[in-house]
């Protein structure tokens, strides 16, 4: 009974570190688009500062976890949410890291000439922002159902994407002077959308966790 104590102490003490990274994470990437919409350099720079932290706290986890599975050998259910948070940790990190890419691409826009901010990027902005949160909350509360709404909502950030590639060609191609901020946007909208895909792999193990089925790869279109 005491051991048993200790382990579920020790699994509530992964979920809150994970939260915790779940929140890093979302504030570089909230910084991050608000940095890029700005032109913020400042802004910019402390995000890129700051990823060290989200990367120690993925080491940090990996070790808690790996002494998890070999100490106390976790069945069922137990064995699922460990393997979950090692899977999502991952997921953070990258997610942290494509802050750090927006965060470059705000820099080097920051030191030109301001473009009025895209419509279409401020939208899947939005779409990304909501999908991590909630991807986020779907952990926290366990919730599939809202796992799997997030993963149903991956192809409107791809859609995105591609009407984003689409837009700036064209204006690139009429107006050859944007070019080169063009094609800074255009890699700003594909770090966004790999953050989407990393919203969604939360998502998907959300849904391992609480159901036991794997569905990677079966809701994307």
């Amino acid at each position: 009974m005491e051991h048993r104590a200790h382990f579920t102490k020790k699994m509530d003490d992964l979920k809150v570190q994970v939260l915790r990274m779940s929140s890093m994470a979302e504030t570089a990437m909230h910084n991050a688009v608000k940095a890029l919409a700005e032109c913020n350099a400042e802004l910019a720079e402390d995000i890129i500062m700051n990823d060290i932290k989200i990367n120690e706290l993925e080491c940090e986890l990996d070790k808690f976890n790996i002494e998890l599975l070999a100490l106390d050998q976790p069945m069922a259910r137990d064995l699922r949410f460990i393997v979950g948070a090692m899977r999502i940790t991952s997921n953070l990190e990258r997610i942290g890291d494509e802050a750090v890419n927006l965060a470059h691409r705000a820099v080097f826009l920051s030191t030109r000439p301001p473009l009025p901010f895209n419509q279409l990027l401020e939208q899947m902005s939005n779409v990304t922002r909501n999908m991590v949160s909630m991807a986020v909350k779907s952990f926290a509360d366990e919730d599939h159902d809202l796992a799997a709404r997030v993963c149903s909502m991956d192809n409107e950030a791809d859609s995105l994407n591609l009407r984003i590639l689409k837009g700036l060609i064209e204006n690139m191609v009429s107006e050859t002077r944007i070019v080169e901020r063009g094609v800074h946007l255009i890699m700003a909208a594909n770090h966004l959308e790999r953050i989407a895909d990393q919203a969604t792999n939360i998502a998907e193990s959300v849904i391992f966790i609480a159901q036991g089925v794997n569905i990677k790869h079966q809701c994307r279109g």
